[in-house]
This record gives C-alpha cells, sequence and structure tokens, in this order.
C-alpha cells in the first residue's frame, strides 16, 4: 500500500501529543461479530480506511479473542506510521483448546483457543498490554483504554474490580506507561456515564472512548460529563454514532431496528421516524447526520463506528462528507429532538 495520502483533520486526545482523525475505524468487526468476515476482507478495510486519510483504529483483546487484533496489526505493520492505535485493558486472554470448539462466545464467531479473564489489576494490565503487543506485532500502541469497567457491565462485581484499578496499581501502571513515553495516552473505553465520572476524579487520564452515549438520539454526557471533561482536559471518542444501528438502518423497511444491543423500545423507534422525517424534508441521509452530530462538540476528538470491510468504509466515508445544511440541524433542534444545550454542526455559520 503506498504511503502517500492526505490524512483527514485531526483533533487533539487530552493535553497529550496524541492526535486522531475526526473519523476513526471501530475494529470489533475484525474480530468476527455476529458474522465471520475472511482475513483479506479485514485487511482490504484496514488499508482502504488507511488509503483514505482515517488516522485513527481502534481494537481491543475481547474483539473475538484475539482476532481482531491480529488483524489489525497485519495490516497496518507495513503501513504509514502515522495511524493511532488504541487497543483495551481489563480482560486478559488464557489459552484454552476448548474455546476454539465453540465457534460463537459474546457475539463474536471466532475459533482463537482463549477464554476471558476480568483483571483491572497492575500485573494484569502489564501482562496485557505485552500481550496485544505480541499479537499486534507492533512495537507501540498510543493510547490504552480500560475496557468495560463499570455495573453496567460487571454488575456486583464493579466494586472489587473498581478496587483493582485504584487501590490495585491499575491506574498507576497506566499512568507509568505514559510518563515512561510507552504509551501516548490512557482512559476508558465504556457504554455508561458514571464510571466515567469517577475515573476522571480518580485518576489522570486523558480520554474516554465512550459508545452509544453521545448520539443524535442521546445526549446524557451533556449534564454532567462534557462540563467535567471540558475542566479537566479529557477527550471524547463518540463510539457507535448509530446507536447499534437504528441510526445507520433507519425505521423503515422489514428488518427490525436495534438499540444500544437489542431491539429498539417503541419509544425510540418513534423518535427515530421524527428526526427520519426531517432528515427527508432536507435531503440528509440518516446515517449522515448520526456521523456528524458528535463531532460539533467540543469535547469529541473523534467518531468511532465499526467497520467490516471496505465497503462499509466508503459508506461511512460518504456519511463524513455529506454537505448537511444548518437549516435541518435547526429544525432538529426546534422540535425537541436534540438538546437545546447541543453544539450543532455549522453553528457557527447560522446563529
Amino acid at each position: 500500500m503506498g504511503h502517500d495520502r492526505a490524512i483527514l483533520p485531526t483533533r487533539p486526545i487530552g493535553r497529550t501529543d496524541v492526535r486522531v482523525t475526526e473519523l476513526g475505524f471501530g475494529a470489533a468487526s475484525l474480530g468476527n461479530l455476529h458474522r465471520r468476515i475472511d482475513d483479506a476482507t479485514a485487511q482490504a478495510a484496514v488499508h482502504a480506511a488507511v488509503a483514505a486519510g482515517v488516522g485513527f483504529v481502534d481494537t481491543a483483546p475481547f474483539y473475538g479473542r484475539g482476532l481482531s487484533e491480529r488483524r489489525v496489526g497485519d495490516a497496518l505493520r507495513d503501513g504509514p506510521r502515522d495511524v493511532i492505535l488504541s487497543t483495551k485493558v481489563g480482560r486478559r486472554l488464557v489459552p484454552d483448546a476448548a474455546a476454539a470448539e465453540d465457534g460463537d462466545r459474546d457475539g463474536f464467531l471466532s475459533s482463537m483457543p482463549f477464554s476471558i479473564v476480568y483483571d483491572y489489576s497492575r500485573d494484569g494490565i502489564l501482562r496485557s498490554f505485552e500481550a496485544s503487543l505480541h499479537r499486534l506485532g507492533l512495537g507501540r500502541i498510543d493510547m490504552l483504554l480500560v475496557h468495560d469497567i463499570g455495573r453496567l457491565v460487571q454488575g456486583d462485581a464493579h466494586d472489587a474490580y473498581w478496587a483493582q484499578l485504584t487501590h490495585g496499581g491499575g491506574f498507576a501502571a497506566l499512568a507509568s506507561l505514559r510518563e515512561q513515553g510507552v504509551i501516548g495516552a490512557f482512559g476508558l473505553g465504556v457504554n455508561e456515564v458514571e464510571v466515567c465520572i469517577d475515573a476522571i476524579r480518580a485518576a489522570p487520564i486523558d480520554v474516554l472512548l465512550l459508545a452509544n452515549r453521545y448520539t443524535l438520539l442521546e445526549q446524557t454526557p451533556l449534564d454532567a460529563l462534557f462540563p467535567l471533561c471540558l475542566a479537566e482536559g479529557v477527550s471524547v471518542i463518540a463510539g457507535a454514532p448509530f446507536n447499534s444501528g437504528i441510526l445507520a438502518t433507519g425505521t423503515r423497511g422489514p428488518h427490525v431496528p436495534f438499540y444500544d444491543y437489542g431491539p429498539a423500545p417503541d419509544e425510540i423507534v418513534a423518535r427515530v421516524r421524527r428526526i427520519e422525517d426531517i432528515a427527508d424534508a432536507h435531503g440528509v441521509p440518516l446515517a449522515a447526520a448520526a456521523v456528524q452530530f458528535p463531532l460539533a462538540h467540543p469535547c469529541v476528538a473523534s467518531v468511532l463506528p465499526g467497520i467490516d470491510g471496505p465497503e462499509r468504509l466508503a459508506q461511512t466515508l460518504d456519511c463524513y462528507r455529506f454537505p448537511i445544511p444548518g437549516a435541518f440541524w435547526q429544525a432538529l433542534a426546534s422540535e425537541g429532538l436534540v438538546r437545546s444545550d447541543a453544539p450543532l454542526p455549522g453553528s457557527e455559520e447560522i446563529n
């Protein structure tokens, strides 16, 4: 792959030297999330993204129990050096031959022979980091994100895992890696707001990869989290801008629209239909609005949709680049379909 390319606009991560492109590449699907893709398709998707100027790729050990990391590393190894890579810590992969016999675990159709053990301790994080470097086959990881800490995923076990991070040296290990220059930034990769607030108060984090919570459908971080991020210099990566699918597929047609990893409730479907009506009136694809909306907030450094192949990448780039008229955003605001305190794309041109 050629290395001469124009990179998309970048934004800084916190107060660090790391800069990510406004559009990132979410690589969960490269771990065969819900459906299998082959190695060639996975590699082609990453190559196409990098060639198109996408300079930020996010993966995790959890995605296919190492499969996504292996594919991402294979695709990036001989490419440009300016691609920012993030992966996660908090789950260690333990060899388990029996795991390969069950191709479907946690939604990933992967035959990688590992079981998952949660471990947010100092030792667990350092071991996870080193193992990721080996799976990736790369000499550097730019950002390390604590994966799925919080009550939403961990339930009653959260307090014990939080203690590993705070009193057991987990956060301290990440801060030490950053101070040594081994990584450029660290933070969380989660789906819930409350633990993000706790983390900012507990550790000198740089970034939050927050999935599903700041989208065209939901803006709860505006209440407490985003003001805290602005005050403390913490950046946000807006993951899952389509809210698990409904903002990409819409509500029309025979499919069941998905929201937050399950079938969308009636009130969500009704709200999206109202947004779709306004989008139609202004000639705006719903998915384009979903990709562009989060980027208007000054906390947000990048929007991170999942990419599963070159075709999805092309569609996503079209969404990112689609010229959306200011009147569309104003119509959403006037109908109460986005919060009145949510910054709107292009607002500097229409206010």
